[in-house]
């Protein structure tokens, strides 16, 4: 592990329980310190008990957590905050509810002073499980959150049917079929599964994913029971329906032949050039030819960071995987383009 402080943006529509969660982190005694960065301290509703002692932009919780507000820029804040060194564990950006979370997440790729300091952990999504049906009809920031997400906590499940926590569940598969899912009420949640995620660590992006870029439409939940109502999608293995989102979808494509990498590098650079507006998260494993290692990568929007990772081990099947997740993508085209790189 690098000496980097890894950082967790935490992002969710208004009202999804974002507020419970950062209350649970600022309060419980779990031994580890934050710095939690919100927006605006008068929309979080911090329980003001737990607050210590306060100067103009840093509190301090009882459990020694601290919280600040960004009025300004987030890279003065984290600045502010590093020279605190050692007072804390991780720091936590929660976004506004309208927020895209991909700006605050391009900042610790793309700011050098913040990147040699930080280093980003994960984007945690909490859905409201009655109402994030709804606001992925009107809201297109809502389903940025979703696609975004490495971790998305499907809160409030009590104030529904199983068989609707079930199609919320499908609908967000079917817009990121690669996060983890938890199923909450009032953000119960072991903390660890939330912070200390890794899951921008380019080593670690398949132990903490196992299901990630499954294409053959199996599912890590098994749920035994079958919905009453019918639906023309196929049933997944695990008994969630398929669904197909029009405006935000995930390509996810495997190859078994090695790649040249001569000519993948180029085609994704290309490929994020021309369409990184449109795509908001890329990652795959990949397997070049003449090469004992796996090349690991992900992207946000044009930004891709990749690197050479473990040796293949003898019994791993060395397949090329990669999902593309994003507004209008053409799967025939990406499709083609990726096939045109095996070696």
């Amino acid at each position: 592990m690098s000496d980097k402080i890894p950082v967790t943006v935490l992002t969710g529509y208004l009202g999804a329980g974002k507020t419970t969660l950062l209350n649970r982190i600022l309060s419980e005694p779990h031994g580890q310190k934050y710095a939690v960065i919100v927006n605006e301290f008068g929309e979080i509703g911090i329980d003001n008990d737990l607050v210590v002692g306060a100067d103009e932009e840093v509190f301090e919780m009882n459990n020694g957590c601290i919280c600040c507000t960004v009025r300004g820029d987030l890279v003065r804040i984290i600045d502010g905050l590093m020279r605190r060194k050692g007072k804390f564990d991780a720091i936590i950006v929660e976004t506004t509810g309208l927020a895209d979370p991909a700006p605050v997440a391009q900042t610790f790729f793309v700011d050098e002073s913040v990147g040699r300091k930080t280093r980003l952990d994960a984007v945690v999504t909490v859905a409201d499980a009655k109402w994030l049906k709804d606001r992925l009809k009107d809201a297109p920031e809502a389903k940025n959150q979703i696609a975004f997400a490495d971790v998305i906590i499907i809160n409030k499940t009590d104030l529904v049917s199983p068989a609707e926590l079930d199609e919320v569940e499908g609908r967000i598969r079917a817009i990121n079929p690669y996060a983890k899912v938890h199923r909450t009420e009032r953000c119960a949640v072991p903390l660890q599964e939330v912070l200390g995620r890794n899951a921008f660590d380019l080593d670690r992006i398949l132990d903490i994913e196992p299901e990630f870029l499954e294409t053959d439409d199996h599912h890590h939940h098994d749920h035994g029971h079958e919905h009453g109502h019918d639906h023309d999608h196929p049933h997944h293995a695990g008994g969630l329906k398929h669904y197909h989102d029009e405006d935000m979808q995930s390509v996810a494509l495997k190859v078994e032949a090695p790649l040249d990498p001569d000519k993948f590098f180029p085609w994704v650079q290309t490929l994020v050039q021309e369409e990184g507006q449109n795509i908001l998260r890329c990652k795959g494993i990949l397997s070049f030819k003449g090469d004992s290692k796996r090349f690991v990568f992900q992207g946000v929007h044009m930004i891709l960071d990749g690197d050479h990772q473990r040796e293949w081990k003898d019994d791993e099947e060395r397949m090329s995987r990669i999902v593309f997740i994003g507004r209008k993508l053409s799967e025939p085209s990406i499709r083609a383009g990726f096939e045109s790189c095996l070696a």
